[in-house]
């Protein structure tokens, strides 16, 4: 009875172990491989929802920026003619309007027709700004003149020349008044009190 069976060499053994090694090295270098790429697709996909979200974001700040400060332009035009109907209504004397009840029925009508605009706009985001009596504040009025004035503190806004407005938080059109110049300072009334006291040199 014969046996076919070979007995295995070292030197096979020793190949088939070199052949297993690299093909785990070989398996290794390519899962090494593939979660790199993993990564890296990953991290591009991240990326790619964050910049989608800010411009979702961005998109969403432009729409509603637009909705609101789209009639700019038209109210600014729309102001002029409230402008123009408020020095209508001031130029008829008050005793003029007693006497005509025609007169009466126009002014009444150009009156009605100013708050109607005022409303509008106001219905619209434009709000009318109300200055008189408070600071001066260079971001929504503008000087035009000072009050000379022992009254008020100075730059608290004395007059209004012309109304001022806003749309949003943005100006549309700044207030144009009159500031209080204010009592002199402390120290220069002070000097003033001793130049004119009795014991002055």
């Amino acid at each position: 009875m014969s046996d076919d069976t070979q007995p295995v060499s070292s030197t096979d053994a020793a190949a088939d172990a070199a052949a297993t090694a690299a093909d785990g090295d070989a398996a290794a270098a390519r899962i090494a491989t593939l979660e790199a790429e993993a990564t890296e697709l990953k991290d591009r996909v991240l990326r790619t929802i964050a910049e989608m979200e800010n411009l979702r974001r961005r998109t969403e700040r432009e729409v509603a920026d637009a909705r609101q400060y789209a009639i700019a332009a038209f109210a600014r035009d729309m102001l002029t003619a409230g402008d123009n109907l408020a020095r209508a209504i001031e130029a008829v004397p008050d005793e003029a309007r007693g006497g005509n009840e025609a007169l009466t029925a126009l002014i009444d009508g150009v009156e009605m027709t100013e708050r109607d605009l005022v409303n509008s706009l106001e219905r619209h985001g434009v709000r009318k700004l109300e200055p008189l009596g408070q600071k001066f504040d260079p971001h929504l009025h503008q000087a035009v003149f000072e009050v000379p004035t022992t009254e008020q503190p100075a730059g608290t806004v004395m007059q209004v020349v012309q109304s001022g407005y806003v749309i949003g938080d943005r100006v549309l059109r700044p207030a144009m008044v009159g500031v209080a110049k204010g009592a002199p300072k402390p120290r220069e009334a002070k000097t003033e009190a001793g130049d004119s006291s009795p014991n002055s040199v």
